[in-house]
């Protein structure tokens, strides 16, 4: 049975789930913030997603070694100086689910601390995502679970056995809805790193729904990932790159949002359901498949040669794999050149 978020099932019977990551990208500004939860809803995107947490919550204010960034798209940083500036402020929140909700897109965050998931609790949150750089904190997690609303964990950079330990914390302690997003840690990652295939794997060991939360550049990796049975993608949005905000480099604009939505909602129509059946398009076409021909007028009583019959398009006359049981027959009645095969033409052996 699919889990829903807010009403809108999920699961690989239904379209992929869209979620456009806001995170740094309202530039200090709610309405910018507001303009691009607009702007993802208009591209068609089922959720925006926001991040949850202060300088204070995530860091110290410290200037030791430990806490500067001396590589990767934040070179120069301090921790501290970073979230800061990256942080979408808790007094912002109540105005953001209002107008995510008067718009009619889904709206949830990340939280990174205990005093996030009470102010989500507050704003009764439809689900909750651990980023995967605290995917190792089980107390975070089972704090989260214990909310009672569908949790999805992202699985950067970890191992096998910290996944399971974060499958395991989030059940222990009552997640029944839970999405394993596979993602790689690079800001941007290059495509020859996405390594999607691992996401059928998640999906074979912890039985679980399966999606990617996706930092390459452009769509390509988020569709091939619909094809392995993605059902949720999730990329940031930003309105402009030209913005140069921490997160804008490896940031979708809306009309590529808009592109991602509508290609991932076509790969997933195409997977189809497997079956072995003939598909609608393909039905006034069956008449272009080969079948036996009679090429010869045939009296009645003749007995058929392989010279009085050939393979041939169209498909009105008996398949191909009876050619060779029809020579040597016996004709039941008269037949002209062009006449389609039918065992209604033979004598009864």
């Amino acid at each position: 049975m699919s889990m829903h978020i807010d009403g809108r099932p999920i699961g690989p019977d239904h379209p992929p789930y869209i979620i456009a990551e806001l995170s740094a990208n309202h530039g200090g500004s709610l309405q910018r913030a507001f303009e691009t939860i607009d702007a993802a809803q208009e591209a068609g995107a089922d959720a925006i997603k926001i991040q949850t947490y202060t300088a204070d919550t995530m860091t110290l204010d410290c200037d030791l070694p430990d806490f500067r960034i001396d590589s990767g798209p934040w070179a120069g940083y301090r921790l501290y100086d970073l979230y800061r500036e990256a942080h979408t402020p808790y007094e912002w929140h109540a105005d953001l689910f209002a107008h995510a909700r008067k718009r009619g897109i889904t709206i949830f965050s990340t939280p990174f601390d205990d005093t996030a998931v009470d102010l989500l609790q507050s704003l009764d949150a439809p689900a909750y995502k651990i980023a995967s750089f605290e995917l190792t904190d089980l107390p975070l997690i089972e704090r989260v679970a214990e909310v009672g609303r569908p949790m999805i964990i992202s699985t950067g950079m970890a191992s096998l056995e910290e996944i399971e330990d974060a499958v395991t914390a989030a059940r222990a302690h009552g997640c029944c809805d839970l999405i394993l997003l596979h993602c790689i840690s690079g800001y941007p990652t290059p495509v020859g790193e996405a390594n999607l295939r691992r996401m059928t794997e998640m999906n074979r060991r912890f039985e679980v729904e399966i999606g990617l939360s996706d930092h390459t550049l452009g769509t390509t990796a988020a569709i091939a990932a619909i094809a392995l049975g993605a059902c949720v993608i999730e990329k940031h949005f930003t309105l402009s790159r030209a913005d140069k905000g921490p997160d804008s480099a490896f940031s979708l604009e809306p009309s590529e949002l808009s592109e991602l939505c509508r290609a991932s909602r076509d790969a997933w129509s195409a997977l189809g359901s497997g079956a072995f059946e003939r598909q609608k398009v393909e039905i006034g076409n069956a008449v272009f498949r080969r079948s036996v021909y009679f090429v010869n007028d045939l009296p009645r009583g003749a007995i058929v040669t392989a010279a009085d019959i050939r393979r041939i398009r169209p498909g009105h006359g008996l398949p191909p794999k009876y050619y060779q049981g029809l020579v040597g027959r016996r004709m039941k009645h008269a037949v002209r050149r062009g006449t389609a095969t039918d065992w209604k033409c033979f004598e009864q052996e």
